[in-house]
């Protein structure tokens, strides 16, 4: 009788430790499972590459605008394990003026995913470009690892269809970094992501507007600064 009493007492503890199990699971964050909703927006599979045709207008006092026209491609390299001794992958950026030019090495970033946030470390300075699980108006701060000072990030539109160029895309999030226009500047930077297929479209606006006299404030007269399109051309893996 005892050891039968003692078989139940044990299996009753094997059926509470299952619970205990699922409750645990069903309780991780979203973003530790690289198949969640989400993640499939930063793509980070060795080989896979984008290409951006770029077109970039440069703005001064002492000279006319300047328009630059070129390609830019993205590499994902092999996992390696960062300073945290967690997963990363190195960017290896490429650049071109035309198709017919080869790719001559331009410089080499990093992203990672960890838990809720898709990580990418640009000049030396990470930036939080997503935030799982993605909904519109989620909100966060992309500088919260780099020290430089809050930026506040918002999702858009997300799930939705999004046009570039002559391709369409079905699922995408926005993501709006700023959008501010005043009388004396704006101020724009805007990304969108698409699924299985990362970054599509990325715009950045910075300008100064005209002040020097009350007859220029108004007019949207550009002293300096540069207007910034990136869209995707292709993508693939190598």
């Amino acid at each position: 009788m005892v050891a039968a009493h003692t078989t139940r007492v044990c299996l009753t503890c094997i059926s509470l430790a299952l619970v205990v199990i699922r409750v645990l699971m069903g309780c991780q964050s979203v973003g530790t499972d690289p198949a969640s909703p989400g993640y499939d927006y930063f793509p980070l599979s060795t080989g896979y590459y984008v290409i951006y045709n770029v077109e970039e207008r440069q703005y001064s006092l002492s000279a006319p605008a300047v328009l630059r026209t070129y390609q830019v491609k993205e590499v994902v390299g092999a996992p390696y394990a960062d300073v945290t001794e967690r997963p990363a992958h190195r960017l290896f950026r490429y650049r071109r003026l035309v198709e017919s030019q080869p790719w001559q090495a331009d410089s080499i970033w990093s992203a990672r995913l960890i838990d809720d946030e898709a990580i990418r470390t640009e000049n030396g300075l990470d930036f939080v470009k997503l935030r799982f699980p993605l909904s519109d108006q989620l909100r966060w701060d992309g500088n919260r690892h780099n020290g430089v000072g809050q930026d506040q990030y918002e999702a858009r539109n997300s799930g939705k269809p999004y046009r570039v160029s002559d391709k369409e895309f079905s699922e995408t999030v926005t993501v709006v970094a700023q959008q501010d226009s005043t009388l004396i500047s704006q101020d724009k930077r805007i990304e969108v992501y698409a699924k299985q297929v990362g970054l599509i479209y990325k715009e950045r606006v910075q300008l100064q507007f005209c002040s020097s006299t009350p007859a220029c404030i108004g007019t949207s007269q550009i002293d300096y600064g540069i207007r910034q399109v990136y869209r995707i051309h292709s993508s693939g893996h190598e």
